[in-house]
């Protein structure tokens, strides 16, 4: 076998000598080590061949060995270069990414690794994402007040115990070197909390109900209270990370002391609609724009002690009108029919009336005080109303 092998390659070896010699092209070095490769897997697939025939194996390491340790080289050494790097060693970008899709508790825990991703971790730009996400549509300008003035006494809070440390530094003097009283002060100061008027702080207040916030609840006291149902009253309100529900603080109705809720959930609460006190009226601007069918919210109150909580009703028509739209006309009318269809039919709660010129407090200690109406403009609005819709008529 070996013998014809090199009979049929003779030939053409006396064929390529005799050729002219002339300059090769660039490319036929490549060439020249693509044929000595061809050759030695031809060489190679003949002698495994050969070894079966005979039976005999011989160990011939191939190009796929070579590649294969010289690959395991490459991943044992990217694997010590690796033990020696940090994600601080990563570029800009990839470590604002990494970070960016850090949940809360992950930025929280990476801030506590070392100083300069504290720096990062805590950047108001993270954590907006955060509080806009879980707190966006619960959090109003009230409770953003709230804050601030939180902030503003923590600050004045903190200012008045730094000056006492001041007096007692002074007084310890006498007893401690300097150099003992100052490493003092650098721990203390190193175990601080993060920034006070950062949004991580404003987050984790939120999210660990230290802080109390103003918020309005639909239908306050469900749990045993029927006469509160479609309606919306302020409240402090403090979240409960356990439960995912919140406790409600609502203010004092006249001799009353504060009511208190526990499980007040998310459906449940909402920003205040406008900027008004619960104490104050609201000054009406859409009276002249109400036709019959309108959604509105109105101010009401039991007597000239309580605050307003807000009452969902919609426009209805005058007595006169028989409530065809093609012939209505009480959009021209002076008098506004507002209608709180949970109420059975015949029920003093049922209708009432305000003036569309010069509408004020009306009522009375018997029925209570209407104060100013709000136009509701949003389907959101509207739908969230219905959905709290009472199973039974109420009396």
């Amino acid at each position: 076998m070996l013998l014809y092998f090199f009979i049929t390659c003779f030939p053409f070896i006396l064929f390529f000598k005799s050729l002219p010699l002339k300059p090769l092209p660039p490319w036929a070095s490549e060439v020249r080590l693509l044929s000595l490769w061809f050759w030695k897997e031809i060489s190679l697939f003949y002698f495994a061949g050969f070894s079966l025939k005979t039976g005999d194996f011989p160990r011939i390491p191939t190009r796929m060995s070579f590649n294969k340790m010289s690959l395991t080289s490459k991943v044992n050494n990217f694997e010590k270069e690796a033990q020696g790097m940090s994600v601080l060693d990563l570029p800009e970008l990839p470590l604002e990414c990494i970070l960016e899709r850090l949940p809360p508790s992950g930025l929280c825990n990476m801030a506590g690794v070392c100083s300069s991703l504290r720096s990062r971790c805590t950047s108001d730009h993270l954590w907006e994402k955060h509080m806009k996400q879980k707190w966006g549509k619960l959090i109003g300008p009230a409770a953003h007040r709230e804050w601030q003035w939180h902030i503003s006494s923590r600050r004045n809070s903190g200012n008045l115990k730094q000056g006492k440390h001041r007096g007692w530094m002074k007084l310890l003097q006498f007893v401690r070197p300097l150099s003992w009283i100052r490493s003092r002060v650098d721990d203390s100061s190193r175990q601080s909390s993060f920034p006070v008027d950062s949004v991580m702080s404003w987050y984790l207040a939120l999210e660990t109900g230290r802080f109390w916030f103003p918020a309005q609840v639909f239908n306050r006291e469900q749990n045993g209270h029927v006469g509160f149902m479609l309606s919306c009253y302020d409240a402090d309100l403090s979240y409960d990370p356990h439960t995912d529900t919140f406790q409600a603080r609502y203010p004092p109705h006249g001799k009353r002391a504060a009511a208190i809720e526990n499980g007040v959930s998310w459906e449940r609460l909402r920003p205040p609609p406008v900027d008004t006190s619960s104490h104050d009226l609201h000054i009406s601007d859409c009276l002249h724009e109400l036709r019959p069918g309108d959604h509105i919210e109105i101010q009401w109150r039991r007597n000239k002690e309580f605050p307003y909580g807000w009452w969902y009703g919609v426009v209805g028509h005058l007595e006169s009108c028989d409530g065809n739209m093609n012939y209505c006309h009480c959009h021209s009318s002076d008098t506004v029919v507002l209608e709180f269809n949970q109420y059975t039919p015949g029920s003093r709660w049922r209708r009432t009336r305000v003036n569309r010129k010069d509408h004020q407090e009306e009522g009375d200690e018997a029925d209570g005080f209407y104060g100013g109406i709000r136009k509701l403009e949003t389907e959101e609005e509207i739908c969230t109303w219905k959905k709290l819709w009472p199973t039974a008529v109420l009396e």
